[in-house]
């Protein structure tokens, strides 16, 4: 898992979701190229999502692991607190959005949030395009 704490900073045209050139690690302000994604609440541009927010991006590597399951029940119940700061949450996993949606009820019932709606999208990155 990596967590990653963003901030768009401008308003670039969004492209495609593609694996982009990283010359150097993405650092707490740094611009995060923008890119398209298919979520659990559709299609997404990551610039507008987020806006002039901060925004912190859980990123796991399969759904159903038994501390991405909890990290992401943990920041369900920490969504208002998020919401009072300004931070948009989202998380990213290399599996479908179908499979994401039954990963969300699972990260519900550990949340004791059953019958609720996960709070932030899981962005579908099936072909690591994101990721990468």
């Amino acid at each position: 898992m990596s967590l990653a704490m963003l901030k768009c900073f401008g308003g670039s045209e969004a492209t495609e979701a593609k694996a982009l050139p990283h010359s150097s690690p993405l650092m707490l302000g740094t611009e995060v190229p923008n890119f398209r994604a298919e979520t659990t609440t559709g299609e997404i541009d990551f610039h507008d999502y987020i806006q002039d927010s901060w925004a912190i991006l859980f990123s796991h590597p399969d759904d159903f692991t038994p501390v991405c399951t909890t990290e992401l029940a943990t920041a369900a119940l920490l969504m208002p607190e998020f919401e009072k700061r300004g931070v948009k949450v989202l998380a990213l996993s290399v599996n479908s959005t179908e499979s994401h949606e039954a990963w969300g009820k699972d990260v519900l019932a550990v949340a004791q949030l059953e019958g609720k709606e996960l709070p932030y999208p899981i962005i579908a990155d099936t072909e690591r395009r994101v990721a990468t």
